[in-house]
């Protein structure tokens, strides 16, 4: 890549100064080549060089106030502020009209949490400046820290006007619009600064983002095709394509994007986990657990990967290979509560009632609080023949679903199982109020208790 004339400068200036640090011999560098040289090493987290670059500065260039300026922004760095605002007021008494000691200022005010004064001085730098994007940028950043999404948002816009290159300010006006709902909006300001500017692939790629978050994937997949087009390494764009193209179904295309990923960086287990997703949706069944296992061997701790597998080998009612694998997932993490429903659920299918009983308590015990999840548990600790437990479990999801039919006549099933009338029927008029035709759930689950007449004569006044 052919470096620019500033570029080789630039360069030789740096390993200019860094020969003379080695051999100590003391060489003269203009003003300008210093403060380049200052900065580089503050923007490389290198303070101890920038001092050093400063002070021979200062040395060899006493009365530069550019050199002055770069050291405000060490002490402002440095969060030395009172110092570093002695010295803009030095300097504005000499050059009231210089921007940079208004940015600075700025600077100042901003660190302090005054936002909105360091908005006012970066209006007055306006005044004064040539580069208005960079502070109409610095007015778009204070309007975020004051979370005024709108002003922050018009701000990006201005910077953009005055430098459609600027990619940072392209994101974060993107950002506002998203933040304040305004999609829509935000896709029509990106068309017209497409206009402008056709061969932004960062532009395309969250006019394609945008899309895809409104379900508008033919629109995503278009624009998604633009930014790989123009940047045929942009491995963002290759994600988010492949993505698109399997909300439209367009699997084998959607594996060739994924694939795409894989070549520009290292695999993902995420791109891997898709590709099993699309080969399995294709019918690829051995290329589909291929990609599964790549995918948990790539990152182990990705739950997904192992849930993948899983559901696959239940889905071929391959219970004992579903068991094997998500007692390995188990192996790795054993407060998730997917593996533990999972467990449990496979257990029930293979008939192994204490096992599943077991996977239900534990997903419970690590947050899992689904309907379902309280009912399969109470099912079969009726199963076992453990009504005591299976009333508790029943009470104890109440707390989360005071008003579910489900568990109302369960819990009457149970407490008739019991002999604790009064308690049965207070929960059978309860399932009955709250949806009077699920009394058939009694019929299903409790079919010694269904046949008793008192049952039936009180479903039966109810129905009434």
């Amino acid at each position: 890549m052919q470096l620019s004339d500033e570029e080789e400068d630039y360069n030789l200036s740096l390993s200019k100064f860094e020969s003379m640090l080695k051999t100590n011999k003391v060489l003269f560098f203009d003003s300008e080549e210093f403060e380049e040289i200052i900065l580089h090493y503050i923007d490389m987290g290198k303070t101890s060089l920038a001092k050093k670059a400063l002070k021979l500065a200062l040395e060899q260039h006493p009365k530069s106030t550019g050199l002055k300026l770069v050291q405000v922004e060490m002490l402002v760095y440095e969060d030395q502020l009172d110092a570093a605002e002695k010295m803009l007021n030095e300097l504005y008494a000499i050059e009231p009209n210089n921007e940079e000691i208004y940015i600075q200022k700025a600077n100042i005010c901003s660190k302090r949490d005054q936002h909105e004064k360091a908005v006012e001085l970066l209006k007055i730098a306006l005044e004064y400046t040539d580069d208005y994007a960079d502070v109409y940028n610095l007015i778009g950043m204070e309007y975020l820290f004051m979370d005024n999404l709108e002003m922050a948002k018009d701000s990006f816009i201005k910077c953009l006007e005055e430098d459609l290159e600027d990619q940072s300010a392209l994101y974060n006006a993107v950002y506002c619009f998203e933040f304040l709902d305004q999609n829509k909006e935000a896709i029509d300001y990106l068309n017209h600064y497409i206009d402008k500017n056709p061969y932004s692939e960062i532009a395309w790629h969250q006019v394609g983002r945008l899309h895809y978050g409104l379900k508008e994937y033919e629109d995503a997949l278009r624009a998604f095709n633009y930014a790989t087009l123009i940047d045929d390494e942009f491995m963002g764009a290759f994600m988010e394509k492949a993505k698109a193209l399997e909300r439209l179904k367009l699997y084998p295309e959607a594996i060739e994007s994924y694939e795409r990923t894989i070549e520009l960086d290292d695999a993902t287990s995420y791109a891997l986990l898709r590709i099993g997703k699309c080969h399995e949706r294709i019918g690829n069944t051995a290329l589909a657990i291929k990609y599964y296992n790549q995918t948990v061997h790539e990152d182990p701790l990705l739950d997904k990967g192992w849930i993948a597998i899983t559901d696959f080998y239940v889905r071929e009612k391959n219970f004992q290979k579903a068991l094997f694998y998500v007692n390995k997932a188990l192996a790795i993490d054993n407060q998730n509560q997917l593996y533990w429903k999972r467990y449990a659920a496979i257990n029930k299918e293979m008939n192994f009632f204490e096992e599943a009983e077991f996977g239900y308590r534990k997903a419970v015990e690590f947050g899992d609080y689904q309907l379902d999840t309280w009912l399969f548990w109470s099912d079969i600790l009726q199963f076992l023949g453990e009504f005591d437990s299976a009333i508790q479990t029943l009470l104890q999801a109440t707390e989360y679903f005071p008003e579910e039919n489900e568990i109302e006549y369960r819990l009457a099933g149970l407490y008739f199982m019991v002999q604790d009338t009064t308690k049965a029927k207070f929960h059978l008029s309860n399932g009955l109020r709250l949806n009077l035709d699920n009394y058939v759930c009694i019929e299903d689950l409790f079919p010694v208790v269904w046949e008793e007449k008192t049952v039936q004569n009180y479903i039966a006044k109810h129905k009434k």
